[in-house]
C-alpha cells in the first residue's frame, strides 16, 4: 500500500498534502467541518497578543510559517490577513469560513511564537501578580504598561466597535484585563503538550 501511495504522489506531484506537523493536533468532530465563531475569535486574539509582545508583528508569523513548512496553508501576508479576518469581531470581517487545517496552522504558529516569548510572558505575569498583591494597577510597571498599550492600540484599530462582542471591551481597564488573560493562555500553551491542550480548549462547548 505504501509503495502505491508513493507512486501516486510521484505521478501527481501537485496533489495537496497536509503538513505533517498539523497531524499532531486532533481533528475535532465538527458537523460542517469549519471552525466556530469563538474558535476563530480566540485564535486571532492570541495572535494579537503575540503582536503586542513581538514588535516584528505579522512578519514573525510569516517567518515561522516558512520555518515550519506551512507555506502551503499560509503562503503570504494576504492569506494571513484573510484567515485572521474570519474573526467576526474584525472591522473587515471575511464572510468565508476558517477551515480546520487553517486553524491548526495558526495554532501551531502561535504556540511556536509563544514558546520563544516564554521569558517575557512569564515576567509580565509575575509582575502583574506582584502589583496585584500591592493593590497597584498593572500600568505601574513600564514594560507591562507598554505591552498593554500596544495591545489596546492593536485591538481598537482592527476590531469593529459596533459589534456587541467588541463593545464589551470599550474601556482601557476591560482591554487590559483581556490582554492579561491572553498572556495566561500563551503561557499555558508553552507547557508540556501545551499546543494540544490549547487546541482542544478552543473547541470546549463547541463539539459533542
Amino acid at each position: 500500500m505504501s509503495i502505491s501511495v508513493s507512486v501516486m504522489q510521484l505521478n501527481n506531484p501537485s496533489a495537496p498534502s497536509t503538513p505533517i506537523i498539523l497531524e499532531t493536533l486532533p481533528h475535532p468532530p465538527l458537523p460542517d467541518g469549519v471552525c466556530p465563531r469563538r474558535t476563530r475569535s480566540q485564535i486571532d486574539l492570541l495572535l494579537l497578543a503575540i503582536e503586542a509582545l513581538d514588535l516584528t508583528g505579522s512578519e514573525a508569523i510569516l517567518i515561522v510559517a516558512r520555518d515550519l513548512e506551512l507555506t502551503s496553508v499560509i503562503p503570504d501576508r494576504v492569506t494571513l490577513w484573510r484567515l485572521r479576518s474570519t474573526n467576526p469581531m474584525r472591522r473587515t470581517n471575511q464572510r468565508r469560513s476558517l477551515a480546520v487545517v487553517e486553524a491548526k496552522a495558526l495554532v501551531v504558529i502561535l504556540c511556536n511564537l509563544a514558546r520563544r516569548l516564554t521569558v517575557v510572558v512569564r515576567q509580565h505575569l509575575l509582575t502583574y501578580h506582584q502589583l496585584l498583591d500591592k493593590q497597584q494597577p498593572p500600568t505601574d510597571d513600564f514594560y507591562l504598561a507598554a505591552y498593554l498599550e500596544r495591545f489596546r492600540a492593536h485591538f481598537r484599530s482592527r476590531m469593529n466597535p459596533r459589534r456587541a462582542a467588541v463593545l464589551a471591551y470599550s474601556t482601557d481597564e476591560s482591554l487590559n484585563q483581556l490582554a492579561l488573560e491572553l498572556l495566561g493562555q500563551l503561557l499555558f500553551c508553552t507547557g508540556t503538550s501545551g499546543m494540544q491542550r490549547l487546541w482542544i480548549s478552543l473547541f470546549d462547548g463547541e463539539v459533542a
